[in-house]
């Protein structure tokens, strides 16, 4: 890995879940100053906690927002509590890191942000109208961050992990985890500690990429 991590101070929203901890691991690893707050240390929903989280950063030189939840249901049964909570999360809660997160890096003229989006933003899986459509907000977003900040060094991507076995998975069906295991082309899905070297990698080894979407596993449509 480049010479840069040792030096980088990294922060990973939703650093509890199962890829916030494997990414905090590996660059941790690698000798980056870590800050990995779960939802007790940092309630992306509350601008106030958002704003003075960032503030008390010395530095930033890598934003990846993972935080994130899932209330699955079809829209027939699905409420207006369950739309907002998982909107104001994904997408607002995630938006308002990458604000925070910007203005450090603008005054430091450098800086990567790299957003935890999901393969449901590219298929609507039924049952997930909200999660796909703040995840595919996230996508959107990446690309008109990486427009706006590109001209001040700061680097914006998009990662889509894939399916992984984790507890944020195990609320689906056996039946559905067959159906998703079975559109990947290769035996094996993505797994956490994959995801996260493939984060290292993009932000030491890939410094001239912005505005990209990466979607990490086998799964070859749409």
């Amino acid at each position: 890995m480049s010479s840069e991590i040792p030096s980088s101070i990294v922060a990973v929203t939703g650093g509890h879940g199962s890829l916030g901890r494997a990414t905090a691991e590996a660059f941790r690893l690698a000798g980056a100053e870590i800050h990995a707050p779960g939802h007790q240390e940092l309630d992306i929903c509350d601008p106030d906690a958002v704003a003075t989280y960032f503030e008390a950063l010395p530095r930033l030189d890598l934003l990846v927002a993972n935080a994130g939840i899932a209330q699955d249901a079809p829209v027939a049964r699905m409420s207006s509590g369950a739309w907002e909570t998982v909107l104001a999360t994904n997408l607002t809660g995630t938006f308002r890191c990458a604000r925070a997160a910007a203005k450090i890096m603008v005054r430091q003229r450098i800086g990567h942000i790299v957003l935890i989006g999901s393969r449901s933003a590219l298929t609507g899986p039924a049952g997930q109208a909200n999660y796909a459509a703040a995840k595919a907000g996230l996508s959107g977003l990446t690309k008109s961050l990486a427009a706006e900040l590109g001209a001040r060094n700061i680097r914006v991507n998009c990662i889509l992990p894939g399916f992984l076995e984790t507890p944020f998975t195990e609320q689906i069906t056996e039946k559905r985890r067959a159906e998703i295991l079975s559109e990947h082309a290769l035996p094996a899905p993505n797994t956490p500690d994959a995801a996260a070297r493939f984060i290292a990698f993009l932000h030491t080894s890939m410094p001239h990429t912005s505005g990209q979407i990466f979607s990490l596993d086998s799964r070859i449509n749409p």
